[in-house]
């Protein structure tokens, strides 16, 4: 195990490559060692309002769409999200743009020294996640806007207690560490809800059974999709109409989902903070977010970016992509480079996309739960599949090879995006 610390003149690779190794697992649920060190750097408590959000698909789209609109109304907001894409810096963002090296360099000094001091080992991620919290308390954000990681009761981020908690929807996924049936899953994201404060649950699903008995056990006000508040969407599709008991709004429709951009709207009118009608319409216009259905050009070829990585991030993949290819008739066929982590529902989300997929060029990540090539193909059966070494080079084939009538869609894992990303970096 390597104990000895970087210095504060070294770089943000080096602390990363030194929090990889500190603890022993990468994943360790539990709040007991996190708590402590929590404490002693004073993020516990802020002074700033708390928006938590969990859930299993939707969380990027919502904390986005919230911090936008909060920028918009003029607070000083501190985001926090994972896991990034592209940079690390992605998961730390101060009014909108991603903190600095040397800001995550100095808040892990102050990590690091305060976990020492209480005689306790912390993950990659729950050393990272303090780190952002440091960054927040230390330039007095007025909220911020947390995605949690993994469930909800166990998960760092829940060392913060929320003024607002959301909860997006639930679905089966980290099944061996949040357990294998919805309820068993909402039990644990119903972990961020605390007492007398407002709950926000944004999934079209009937509400789960766990959120409902933990709102009412602490006496949290419960506003459900569908049953507290709802959409609908005028017919140029341009506009759309938020309404409550309380309010009716008529709203831009953005980039992001609207069953997110709607959660997001409910859980800033819960919050208790003045947020004008023109900051919501500006924030849900300025909300963007990579790797969620993002279209580039590369290359003169148009390739679309999506994480999704679980039935229903692909289900709602396939959805946009639907409109996409409505609004652009001239792409009738699509070319998908493709891998996944072996401990996620391939089979299942290769049967979603396989009749949507002219050609499959895939390979394993270059990651310790990379899917091995065998799975992959084997999930896959029949269809037309091409292997190559490398998501890189999947990617170099994808562009050489496809013609202007044909999309190409990076989808599976945001290690598969990554992957391309780094391709491009090189090619620069």
């Amino acid at each position: 195990m390597n104990t000895q610390a970087p210095l504060a003149t070294d770089s943000l690779a080096t602390w990363l490559d030194y929090w990889s190794h500190v603890h022993v697992t990468g994943i360790d649920l539990g709040l007991e060692r996190v708590i402590p060190v929590a404490e002693k750097l004073g993020v516990v408590n802020p002074s700033a309002k708390v928006l938590t959000v969990a859930g299993t698909n939707g969380k990027g789209s919502t904390t986005t769409t919230l911090a936008a609109i909060l920028k918009a109304a003029g607070y000083q907001v501190g985001l926090y999200q994972s896991p990034h894409i592209y940079r690390f810096n992605e998961r730390v963002k101060l009014g909108g743009v991603e903190v600095d090296d040397q800001s995550l360099v100095q808040a892990f000094v102050q990590v690091d020294q305060a976990r020492r001091e209480c005689g306790l080992s912390l993950s990659f991620f729950e050393a990272t996640t303090l780190a952002a919290f440091v960054i927040f308390k230390d330039q007095q954000c007025d909220v911020w806007v947390l995605e949690v990681g993994l469930g909800g009761r166990l998960d760092v981020v829940n060392v913060v207690n929320p003024d607002v908690a959301v909860i997006t929807n639930i679905g089966l996924d980290h099944t061996d560490w949040l357990g294998d049936t919805i309820e068993k899953i909402a039990f644990e994201k119903a972990g961020i809800i605390r007492p007398d404060i407002p709950v926000i649950f944004g999934g079209q699903q009937d509400l789960p059974q766990a959120i409902a008995e933990k709102a009412k056990a602490c006496h949290a006000k419960l506003y459900a999709l569908n049953r507290d508040y709802f959409y609908t969407i005028d017919d140029d599709g341009k506009t759309w109409n938020f309404a409550s008991s309380a309010t009716t709004l008529k709203l831009p429709t953005g980039a992001l989902a609207l069953d997110n951009i709607s959660t997001a709207v409910a859980a800033v009118l819960a919050s208790g903070l003045a947020v004008s009608h023109r900051a919501l319409s500006e924030g849900i216009q300025n909300a963007k977010l990579q790797g969620r259905f993002e279209v580039r050009q590369i290359q003169s070829k148009t390739v679309i970016f999506d994480a999704g990585h679980n039935p229903h991030g692909v289900e709602f993949l396939l959805k946009q992509l639907k409109q996409y290819r409505l609004h652009h008739p001239q792409y009738c066929e699509v070319v998908a480079v493709f891998s996944m982590l072996t401990d996620k529902d391939i089979q299942s989300v290769t049967h979603l996309l396989k009749d949507h997929i002219a050609l499959w060029k895939i390979a394993a990540l270059d990651v310790p739960r990379a899917a091995p090539l065998e799975q992959l193909t084997t999930a896959l059966g029949d269809h037309n599949v091409q292997h190559f070494d490398s998501v890189k080079l999947a990617f170099k084939s994808a562009l050489d090879e496809t013609n202007n009538n044909q999309l190409i869609l990076v989808c599976g894992s945001f290690h598969t995006l990554e992957a391309v990303w780094e391709y491009l970096q090189e090619c620069q």
